[in-house]
């Protein structure tokens, strides 16, 4: 059983940066894929991005191609979703989930999940 707990949300602006981290516990960390949801009210939850075990290959939606970065620290048992450029629309709750197999870019194969992390950009 894996434990994912996010942090690093909050109240930002329009074009600040703000990096989310999910520490992981209960499991080989190493051995996950790694991926960062969003959901905001009213609409369907969003596969934000995925990263491999390694941190070798990663996946993104295009909406946020070119100003979000997954990265992870398996020494740490932690993912990372660096946000840049942060329009209105990245404001949801955002968490992130795990699974040992499946591609990057599926949505509905991940195991576990934590509880999330609020982020809201003011425009």
């Amino acid at each position: 059983q894996v434990q994912l707990v996010e942090s690093g949300g909050g109240l930002v602006q329009a074009g600040d940066s703000l990096r989310l981290s999910c520490a992981a516990s209960g499991g080989t960390f190493s051995t996950y894929k790694m991926g960062w949801f969003r959901q905001a009210p009213g609409k369907e939850r969003e596969l934000v991005g995925g990263i491999s075990p390694l941190g070798i290959s990663t996946y993104y939606t295009d909406s946020v191609k070119g100003r979000f970065t997954i990265s992870r620290d398996n020494t740490k048992n932690t993912v990372y979703l660096q946000m840049n450029s942060l329009k209105p629309e990245d404001a949801a709750l955002y968490y992130c989930a795990a699974k040992l197999f499946g591609s990057l870019s599926r949505d509905d194969d991940y195991n576990y999940r934590g509880q999330g992390t609020q982020v809201t950009v003011s425009s």
